[in-house]
Parts: structure tokens; sequence; C-alpha cells
């Protein structure tokens, strides 16, 4: 996800432009650094040359990501001359004073105090308490009716493919509270719908020891389950990311069945060899998985799971490839992602032995996504028929672009309803759409009356 500016026409002083690349967790960490900067007067601008000052904040979790943060960091440069860099890839200064000596200011991922000093330096701020207002639930990248909503920072795993421990450190959970007060006001300021975001949304809590708080006269665990039953009483959707399959994942499915949180559960399962698993260190016990799918699937029969799969992993056999695609058709996950392995910078995955042609990586990809396509196919096919609550994204022409329980946004499919202009919907409302057709990844349908 980014935000990217572009050259427009000359301005007055004050003002800072943003870029924010990355992941979900990062786009909170602009969030908040925006917030703090509005709240000190700053003005955000949209274009390079309108700002006075630009700050980009990077991703460093892949070689791809490096390259974009790399490029965005030059691009601002070159149009603006005046750059901050903060995020992921601030842990690496030397590699960006590498390529960009002339960054004024560098620092790594939720260093909040050390963007604002930097932006102090370089341009002090000015503040009017009679007209320089915010929400309380501060400023948003994200539409109006849907919100990340980050709980904890770090995680405990050393996954050998991953760096963002190094990165971001160990887990730290936000108190339980202090989470609900923010969904609250999120709720309070329109918003519809909740994505639930961390590292490892199941290990909420473990750093505290699940630690009691109080929210509206009721106290709650600091505790997956515990924040989810809060969170259930706002009245909107509650979409939960990032999710390792912890027995007491078990706990919450009931919830889902009985409407309280979107029957949604974003798994990354990464393989299902337990070779690989093991040389992934992650968990490995691929049968009991399977198993709990089942389980789940018995208690809340909507239940939609995505997952995150990389293929072609130092050692990978072909026939632990083809274990994987085994577990693609016994699983029947709703929504994959996959990625070729590629070797990331500081990942001890690096140091592995029998590493898989670049060739034989790419074929498997596509075999595996070949695969799952039509296992998605074949279960979006299923609800064509049925009737399904929405929410509306956008206007595009005649239609509305929606999504469904089962869809988060910008990494699962859409709803596009026909007749969307011509019912007067509007982005942020909920309707019910009767089904009429479906492809690999999206659904079609018309308002049910």
């Amino acid at each position: 996800m980014s935000t990217v500016l572009k050259p427009k026409s000359a301005s007055q002083g004050g003002k800072v432009g943003f870029v924010s690349l990355g992941c979900p967790k990062a786009l909170v960490d602009s969030e908040r650094i925006l917030t703090q900067l509005k709240v000190e007067g700053y003005d955000i601008v949209q274009s390079y040359d309108d700002a006075d000052i630009v700050v980009v904040n990077t991703c460093g979790f892949i070689d791809s990501a490096v390259t974009e943060s790399l490029d965005a960091i030059g691009e601002a440069i070159a149009e603006n001359g005046k750059v901050i860099v903060t995020g992921c890839l601030g842990k690496k200064p030397e590699q960006i004073r590498a390529a960009h000596p002339g960054v004024l200011s560098i620092s790594g991922p939720q260093d909040y105090k050390s963007v604002m000093e930097a932006v102090h330096l370089a341009l002090p701020p000015s503040h009017d308490p009679f007209t320089d207002l915010l929400p309380d639930f501060g400023l948003k990248l994200t539409p109006k009716h849907y919100a990340y909503l980050k709980i904890s920072e770090g995680c405990n795993h050393r996954c050998s493919f991953c760096i963002i421990p190094s990165m971001r450190g160990d887990l730290v959970s936000r108190p339980v509270d202090d989470v609900l007060r923010e969904a609250e006001k999120l709720a309070m300021g329109g918003v519809r719908e909740l994505l639930v975001i961390s590292q490892d949304t199941s290990a909420y809590g473990v750093d505290v020891k699940y630690a009691e708080r109080t929210w509206r006269n009721k106290t709650y665990q600091t505790r997956m389950k515990a924040l989810c039953e809060g969170l259930s009483e706002l009245g909107i959707w509650t979409r939960l990311h990032y999710v390792y399959p912890y027995p007491h994942v078990d706990d919450i499915i009931p919830l889902m069945a009985d409407g309280k949180l979107l029957p949604y559960l974003d798994i990354p399962f990464q393989h299902a060899s337990p070779r690989i698993l093991k040389l992934m260190k992650r968990p490995g016990a691929v049968e009991k998985t399977l198993e709990r799918v089942h389980d789940w699937r018995a208690i809340c029969p909507d239940l939609a799971i995505r997952s995150t799969f990389i293929v072609g992993f130092p050692g990978e056999t072909e026939e632990e490839f083809e274990t994987l695609l085994d577990f693609l058709d016994e699983a029947q996950l709703d929504r994959v992602g996959a990625f070729a392995y590629s070797p990331v910078d500081g990942a001890t995955a690096n140091a592995l032995p029998d590493p898989v042609p670049e060739a034989v990586k790419q074929e498997r990809l596509a075999r595996f996504m070949e695969r799952q396509a039509a296992i998605s196919a074949s279960r979006l096919e299923a609800k064509v028929g049925t009737t399904q609550r929405c929410i509306v994204d956008a206007i595009d022409g005649e239609l509305a672009i929606a999504r469904s329980r089962f869809d988060a946004p910008e990494i699962d499919g859409l709803v596009q309803i026909q007749d969307g202009r011509e019912a007067g919907l509007k982005p942020g409302e909920f309707v019910d759409v009767e089904i009429l057709g479906s492809d690999e990844h999206d659904l079609y349908g018309e308002v049910a009356y």
C-alpha cells in the first residue's frame, strides 16, 4: 500500500508531503505520524512541489520492497530535495545513505519521536489551537468507512525466512482497554469495519501475561478472545488478520458463528511439508491443522480462510511441493497469496543448503496458483444464487464496488453490484446483494429488495 506524491504547483511553508509504503502495520505507523503532524499545525499536502519537506515511510521485508523504498526516496529527493526517512528499511541506515546520502534523517519503525524531531529541526511548527482541529481518532489513510486497528508491535517468532523481529523487535501488546477505546472512537467517527492487525494476532497479550483492564465498566483480559468480545460490542464489522493457528483460535470460531465477528481468518500457513515447515521454523503439525480447519467449518460453515505460502524454499523437493498441492485440495482455502522464495538480507534461511533453481521456483509458483485458482473459482461459484451482506467501497460508473463478509480490502476479491448507482448506494453503506455470477476472483450481483 502506498501514497504517492506527484509534481504539482509551488506553495508556501509549513507543509509536509508523505509517502507511505509497505503493509497495513506500516500504514498505521504513517497514520500516527500524520496525526501528530496535524496536531502540531502542519499541513499535509499531496504533491512534492507543494511540500517544504517530505517524509517517506519505508518497507524492507523483501528485496522488491527494499528496491521500491529506495526508488521512492530517490524520487522524493529529485522532486523536493528535503527528505526524512523512517520505517523498516530505516533499520539499515547504511544502505539508505549509500544510495541517497542527502536524506536529512533516518529512523526505524514506530520511532515517531525521531521523525517529529527531524521535522521540527527542518521545519519548526506553528500551531493555532482555534483552527487546527482533528477528529479524536486522528488522521486515516484508508477510506472513512474502514480502518486498521493495530493491537501489538513486534513478534516473538524467529521464522528463518523473515527479518521482521530484527526490524520491529519482540512482541509488545497494547493494553486491551487502549485498543478498545481507539476502536470505540473509530466507530463513533463513522468507521464501519475494523481490520485487526499485528505481526501475530494469536499471541496478543502473552508478553503482559494477559493483564486485565477495564473498559465500559467491564473487565477484559489482554487476550485475543477477550479483545474480540469487546470489539463485538461496537456493532460494526471486525476482521482478523495475521492469526497463527494456535489451539486457542478455536475459542473465537463460536463468536463468528454467532455473528459477533466476521467469519474470516487470515492465517499464514506458509507450507504443508513438515520438513520444510521445520526448516522455516514454523508450526509443523499439518494433519492437526487440517483437522482443525474442518472442525472450524463444522462450527461456522460460512468461515472464509485466506492464507499465504512460499514455494521453492531451500531444499524443497518435487514430492514436498506435491504435498503442498495436496494440502490446497484438502483445505479448500477461499483466498490464497503465494510467492517464490527469495533470499532476504539477514534471514537465516539464506544459509540453508540445496537452493531451488529460479526456473523451478517460477514453474512451481505457476502450478500452485493454477491449482488454487480452480479452488477459489469453485468456492465463489457456490455463492451464486445466495444473498450476501456487503459493504460498498466505491461507485464506478453504473457499478457499486463492494466487498462481502469474506473479503478484506485490497487483498481479496470484490462484489460488483450492477445496479449500484441506480440504487443510490454510497461508500460505507451496507447492502444485501443477490449474487448472480462469479469468476476466479470476484462476484457479480444486484441489490436484493
